[in-house]
């Protein structure tokens, strides 16, 4: 039987494209002799480079007719489109060949903005992705989502400081948009809840709600002034501000590493899912029904379904559209970690 050669292609994010990883797998192991190769964009290389199911990677930085050069050259069976975009719907004609599109059920979820109508079905995204590659014969597997590591980015427990190397718990405190995330003041109410060794994850730009975390702990240490809202906590929380400090392969390791994660809505909920980790996922804005919860692992949602505003936006604002923000600010902690 002649090798099928097949091009998936999903351009972001980091999230959307650890969910499509059980589509890869089973595509490499379910068709005989395929060849698999990935489309991403070239910021998420280390998401999909060491992934021992793809065949090849390709990448868009500027110039999507370098990247059209580069996948005709290939001579494709098949494209699985995972995006479902202009830039998708382009390379799918320019090469040609047959193709299979995620259907992005656009429609439904404006409804379910605008309207508060759900004519959304009651399906994890991974599932529906699973459904673009049922005509090839591929179904669905039990093994989830995955995530692949390199050696050298695997992180020592001497990286971290002393009171984190027996054991903390990984909280992931940013988001794609600002009301995807708790308030800082409400960060800090969760973290002294946790009360145990906290490691917070993020990039450069959640370093400096990192800091304000560590800084009030710290500051009740040396008896300074905080918040008066926040005059109940124990104040006890011991946290260790990595956002940051490690690139991405380095922070899916210290979830690895991790007792149980802590998340909003992003694309490291989906890493922590795929080290079947206990996460704790908060929601604002978005909600767990447009099937993006975390998949295949054991997980608690905090959310605050008695608000007739939500969801606003399948994506994120910069800030609450209606200014009260009681998506988050009204959102219950109840939880017992042993």
């Amino acid at each position: 039987m002649p090798k099928q050669k097949i091009l998936i292609i999903r351009f972001s994010s980091i999230g959307d494209i650890v969910l499509t990883t059980p589509v890869i797998r089973t595509l490499k192991l379910q068709l005989e002799d395929a060849e698999v190769h990935y489309c991403t964009k070239l910021k998420y290389r280390s998401i999909v480079e060491h992934n021992p199911y793809l065949d090849k990677c390709f990448y868009l930085e500027d110039s999507l007719a370098d990247l059209l050069r580069q996948l005709k050259a290939e001579k494709y069976d098949y494209i699985i489109d995972l995006h479902h975009n202009i830039r998708t719907r382009i390379i799918k004609l320019r090469l040609g060949v047959k193709s299979y599109s995620f259907n992005k059920l656009n429609y439904s979820k404006w409804l379910l903005v605008r309207f508060k109508i759900n004519k959304l079905p009651n399906i994890h995204i991974v599932d529906r992705y699973m459904e673009t590659v049922l005509p090839l014969g591929v179904k669905t597997d039990q093994f989830g989502l995955e995530y692949f590591i390199p050696d050298k980015d695997v992180v020592e427990k001497d990286w971290l400081p002393l009171t984190h190397q027996r054991g903390f718990v990984a909280y992931a405190i940013g988001g794609q948009h600002n009301t995807k995330k708790l308030p800082v003041s409400r960060m800090i109410e969760l973290c002294d809840k946790i009360n145990k060794p906290i490691v917070l994850l993020g990039g450069k730009e959640d370093a400096e709600n990192g800091e304000a975390i560590v800084n009030f702990f710290e500051k009740h240490e040396r008896n300074a002034s905080y918040e008066p809202a926040l005059a109940s906590l124990n104040k006890k929380a011991l946290i260790y501000n990595a956002c940051g400090k490690y690139n991405l392969n380095q922070s899916a390791s210290i979830i690895q590493q991790s007792y149980v994660v802590f998340t909003h809505d992003t694309g490291l909920m989906h890493i922590a899912a795929a080290f079947k980790k206990k996460v704790y996922s908060i929601w604002g804005n978005t909600i767990p029904a447009f099937g993006m919860y975390p998949y295949r692992t054991s997980f608690v949602i905090f959310e605050n379904n008695k608000i007739a505003c939500r969801p606003c936006s399948k994506l994120g604002y910069p800030k609450c559209p209606l200014g009260h923000f009681k998506c988050m600010n009204d959102i219950l902690f109840d939880f017992y970690i042993p």
